[in-house]
């Protein structure tokens, strides 16, 4: 038997690829590497888009990102990786999602597809040419992939939920503002 298979080569070539997407854009918004805003350029965008505070948002996604994308890629910690990764793309989406499904309109069908190949990655595992596999799989056990998943999904239902508060009270200030003229 080989010590790997096409089953091993292809989760290799699906970590390698997504978790290298994923660094990228989470090191946009960190160090502003590759043409993105850094901390502060992305912390003022996500203020406008109703995410507060800003800059502490800007860290939580880029480390999300860069942080699952980097263990992904690796193999380590997998079904975490995943699922941080997966939470960081679904405040992907909900900031997409008005702009319909579709990347060429600014919609989240990029987002999402990265989201979904992070979660799918988490539970599956990262087969035999990973460090999840040389470290005899310690951090991926069943239960790591639940809990993993249940933060995940917790951390991004609180921050979908903040910024709807925050742009619903937005909307009735100006509604209020709009009525004293």
């Amino acid at each position: 038997m080989t010590p790997f298979n096409r089953r091993d080569l292809g989760l290799l070539a699906l970590r390698a690829g997504a978790g290298a997407v994923l660094v990228a854009h989470g090191t946009q918004k960190l160090f502003g590497w590759f043409g993105g805003g850094g901390l502060e350029g992305t912390g003022k965008a996500m203020e406008a888009m109703g995410y507060h505070p800003g800059r502490q948002s800007a860290l939580a996604a880029g480390l999300g990102e860069a942080g699952g994308g980097a263990l992904l890629a690796l193999g380590l910690g997998t079904p975490v990786a995943g699922a941080a990764a997966a939470g960081a793309m679904a405040g992907a989406v909900a900031v997409h999602a008005p702009n319909g499904f579709f990347a060429q309109s600014g919609g989240f069908e990029y987002p999402a597809f990265l989201g979904f190949s992070a979660a799918a990655l988490g539970v599956t595992g990262a087969g035999r040419l990973s460090l999840d596999h040389l470290t005899g799989y310690r951090v991926d056990r069943p239960w790591t992939v639940a809990a993993a998943f249940l933060g995940a999904a917790a951390a991004a239902a609180v921050v979908v939920g903040k910024r709807a508060q925050g742009q619903q009270a937005a909307a009735e200030g100006d509604m209020a503002g709009g009525t004293e003229g």
